[in-house]
């Protein structure tokens, strides 16, 4: 049982605007393999290999065979109890906010509308020499996509070790948690910048810190309140305990 505090209730109740910044941990409930936890990808695969762009134009079949290995693991997960928590939210709060270092496009499937996505989408692509982008839908030439107005190769739309995140999206984040009243960290270890850093903007313009992880993380200190426990139970929790406090 998740025992929700009546001084977070009582400080969400006050909130108008909230961010959930949401990582690898809160998708692991839906059986999506995390990174860097104990059996995570990177103990087990080298990202050199898979996740930059040179790899990519050395080997793109072995690439997008990862890929579409992992597209398959997602398409054949769903979104759990704390995606749906959260956007079943937006009908408690005037702004609700997703900022999520994921590419799984689970947020959106549960029905968030405002999402972020400082890592990109695993359900978008595009020619790495024109630009046009493509859905799931992809032309393929053997087992590698090309392009069908200039021929070049087609890459997923997911930023790469040694890529910068994309601007808008990170500018849009930055405000988001800028002007947000509380701030929630949903699974994630917080070590990976420049995405890290918004929780320490969001502190610093004096938003409420609730960290929810399966365990303590180097950004605990940081929060007002620490849920240790899965997302999909703490979450749907505290929506339960505000509409009852409505």
């Amino acid at each position: 049982m998740v025992i929700i505090p009546e001084s977070l209730i009582n400080r969400l109740q006050e909130a108008d605007s909230v961010v959930f910044f949401t990582g690898a941990g809160i998708s692991a409930e839906s059986g999506i393999p995390t990174f860097r936890g104990k059996d995570g990808i990177w103990n087990k695969l080298k990202p050199e290999e898979l996740a930059n762009f040179n790899a990519f134009l050395r080997n793109p079949e072995m690439v997008w065979e990862w890929y579409s290995h992992r597209k398959q693991i997602i398409h054949e997960s769903r979104p759990n109890h704390a995606h749906i928590a959260i956007s079943e939210m937006q009908d408690l709060f005037r702004e609700v906010t997703v900022i999520t270092q994921n590419i799984d496009n689970f947020h959106r499937r549960a029905g968030s509308r405002t999402i972020y996505e400082l890592h990109g989408n695993i359900e978008r692509n595009y020619c790495i020499e024109c630009k046009t982008f493509y859905n799931d839908e992809l032309p393929v030439e053997g087992k590698i996509p090309k392009c069908t107005n200039c021929g070049g190769l087609i890459r997923p739309d997911i930023v790469w070790f040694g890529e910068y995140l994309p601007q808008d999206q990170f500018q849009a984040s930055e405000k988001a948690a800028k002007d947000c009243d509380v701030f929630f960290v949903v699974g994630t270890s917080a070590v990976v910048y420049p995405a890290a850093s918004l929780i320490y903007i969001a502190r610093d313009n004096g938003a409420y810190i609730i960290e929810v992880n399966i365990e303590e993380t180097e950004i605990s200190y940081l929060a007002d309140k620490s849920f240790y426990g899965e997302a999909g139970k703490v979450l749907p929790a505290i929506r339960e305990e505000l509409i009852k406090n409505k």
